[in-house]
């Protein structure tokens, strides 16, 4: 298996529609969960793990000029505010990646000190900075300490969904993660025992160590599986979920590599995978993105494929 992508905040999808999204190793044919996320919010998408792409806002020409004009103006505008919405959540994510891996204060931390920097350039808020910076710590915007929950659901076309949040009240975000699911005819149900829970690490860019170079220390440690992120030349080791940061802390010191992230993901069972036409792949994707719009939300898998 190979890397997700996980929205924050995390989205590390399972989900192939009509449109064609980022080619990452998986879908190369290499091992490689699905972003979400993770730091960073992650929608994971069999086949495998790509950060959900917004899809663009559909219109129907009309007879009359001034309504066409309209449509397109819509049409722009919801492509702009999606690649808008889209940077802010990552770079949101950098942030909470750079304090979760090496602390709060961009004094000492230089990772955080340019993502900072990249932020305030992307024209992100101070207060949106600064939640950022806290997410990091385990804690929300007010202050509380955030807790994880692990929301099982059934979505429509018998697609089923682990939806990873982090939030200072449970109550509130199953209630609002409920909400969007029944609204779009699906439901809140055991669905975790068609996914199997993994560690993945990804470590950042570089060409001195390879698959052949790192595979002997890797097992050795405790991984399961290694391969090299193609698009992006990043090593990629999968582990069991208890052993993720024993084995990027051996491999970083035997290698001098740099940790990109190190979390647990949830890759859907290939006999349980659900095939979807290209119609409804889009049904699912809205449902998707409604879930991706709220704040608790970390990471986002589901069983989905296209036919």
């Amino acid at each position: 298996m190979g890397p997700d992508l996980l929205r924050p905040r995390s989205l590390r999808l399972s989900l192939l529609s009509t449109w064609t999204p980022p080619q990452c190793p998986r879908a190369q044919g290499q091992a490689l969960r699905f972003t979400p996320y993770h730091g960073r919010r992650h929608i994971h998408i069999h086949t495998h793990t790509h950060r959900l792409t917004k899809r663009p806002f559909s219109t129907t020409p009309s007879v009359h000029s001034g309504h066409n004009r309209w449509s397109k103006i819509k049409h722009d505008k919801a492509k702009t505010d999606a690649r808008t919405s889209k940077l802010r959540t990552q770079l949101s994510s950098d942030i909470i990646i750079a304090v979760r891996l090496h602390g709060p204060n961009p004094t000492f931390n230089s990772r955080l000190s340019a993502a900072i920097a990249a932020a305030k350039k992307g024209q992100l808020s101070k207060s949106s900075i600064e939640h950022a910076i806290l997410r990091g710590q385990g804690k929300s915007p007010s202050g509380l300490p955030l807790e994880p929950l692990l929301i099982e659901a059934m979505l429509p076309h018998g697609v089923a969904a682990l939806i990873e949040c982090q939030t200072d009240n449970k109550a509130r975000t199953l209630q609002d993660i409920r909400l969007i699911v029944s609204k779009a005819g699906g439901t809140v149900t055991p669905t975790s025992f068609l996914f199997e829970k993994k560690g993945r690490i990804v470590f950042e860019e570089q060409s001195a160590i390879g698959v052949d170079e790192a595979l002997e220390e890797a097992i050795e440690a405790g991984a399961s599986d290694i391969s090299m992120d193609g698009a992006d030349n990043k090593l990629v080791v999968e582990t069991p979920p208890d052993a993720v940061m024993d084995v990027a802390q051996r491999l970083q010191d035997k290698f001098g590599l740099r940790l990109d992230k190190a979390e647990v993901v949830y890759d859907p069972n290939e006999d349980s995978l659900v095939r979807l036409t290209a119609e409804q792949g889009e049904e699912v994707g809205k449902v998707l993105d409604a879930l991706e719009e709220d704040p608790a939300l970390q990471n986002l898998y589901v069983n989905a494929t296209s036919q």
